[in-house]
């Protein structure tokens, strides 16, 4: 197999994996001895649920999170110095979109090895898709301040871009804190201002609705409780 640096998505829960990847994943990964991988215990769980008959103690792996000393991480791409192929695997969803696995596919770039992204879920893009929002211009913009007046600003100053740019905005929160976020964001933007909530991308408790803020104060708000969401504000 081609030695290159291959961007392995995973799905984003306990979904099967023929719903949301190719056959194709399946054929790279078995033939892939060594991994950067977010978390080790997943990504062991993940390569099971690709094939059963993975040997995990044949296979080595590298941990790359915002714990890991950046100094260190050169040293990960050693397999593709000796021309074998690598594989990076996030938490959930797509490796190098809002994840650390984009630090070591910027050294990959910088040391001349080949990126092979493979197809998969996203749950940034997948939400814009369902939402309804413009989709030439959007940006993800990660987790907001918690403390709340940094939070109200930050909400507002995307609001306006909304209106001003016709930019759509996504952003995140700590599941747990999904209920608080869903009520800052309906006390503090415009009546009109459009937001969707999509939540479990993919997963049998899937949920994407997009109302205006009038509407959401209308009607009952979802109970997300522990469910991944991603908020989005246009119009």
């Amino acid at each position: 197999m081609e030695s290159a640096l291959y961007l392995i998505p995973v799905t984003l829960g306990e979904t099967e994996i023929s719903k949301v990847l190719p056959d194709y994943n399946h054929d790279i990964i078995v033939n892939i001895k060594d991994f950067v991988v977010e978390n080790i215990r997943s990504a062991r769980r993940f390569l099971k649920k690709v094939e059963k008959s993975i040997d995990i103690d044949e296979l080595t792996f590298y941990e790359l999170n915002r714990h890991t000393d950046r100094k260190f991480i050169g040293q990960y791409l050693e397999a593709l110095k000796n021309g074998k192929p690598m594989g990076v695997i996030s938490e959930a969803g797509c490796p190098a979109i809002a994840d650390p696995g984009a630090d070591l596919v910027a050294l990959a770039q910088e040391r001349g090895y080949k990126v092979v992204p493979l197809v998969g879920p996203s749950s940034i893009l997948m939400s814009v898709m369902g939402s309804g929002f413009n989709g030439q211009s959007f940006a993800f913009n990660g987790y907001l301040p918690v403390e709340v007046p940094q939070r109200i600003k930050a909400l507002k100053k995307l609001e306006n871009k909304v209106w001003n740019e016709n930019q759509t905005q996504l952003f995140i929160e700590t599941p747990y804190r999904n209920a608080k976020m869903i009520e800052t964001i309906l006390n503090n933007l415009k009546p009109n201002t459009k937001v969707c909530i999509a939540a479990g991308i993919t997963c049998q408790e899937e949920y994407i609705k997009t109302k205006t803020v009038a509407q959401w104060k209308k009607e009952k708000v979802p109970e997300l409780g522990k469910i991944p969401a991603i908020f989005v504000i246009g119009k």
